[in-house]
């Protein structure tokens, strides 16, 4: 999960010094003498927008997964030509299409 505590920690304080036991707030035991701790409320609100962020490209992660290999596009441009091809990849974009959230 990339929108977990320790994700917001480490992008809202990059660098810091910090240990989490468990998965709570409660759990920071913050360690920097640089940076002060984020509050819960910081904390909160950045693992919503990671959370958002994730979920915006969801679309790119099942179109990678369902694209063909490199070396069997290639084959399909041979064999299929720049058309059969086009429309193979346009089948997969329609399949996972990109909204306006993403």
């Amino acid at each position: 999960m990339v929108y977990d505590l320790a994700a917001a920690l480490l992008s809202l304080r990059p660098g810091a010094k910090w240990a989490l036991n468990g998965d709570t707030y409660d759990g920071l035991d913050w360690r920097d003498t640089r940076q002060t701790a984020p509050s819960l409320a910081e904390c909160e609100v950045e693992m919503t927008r990671l959370k958002a962020a994730w979920d915006a490209q969801n679309y790119a992660r099942l179109r990678k997964a369902a694209y063909p290999k490199i070396e069997e596009q290639l084959d399909m441009l041979y064999h299929q030509g720049y058309d059969g091809w086009r429309d193979a990849i346009q089948a997969i974009k329609d399949q996972y299409p990109k909204t306006d959230n993403n």
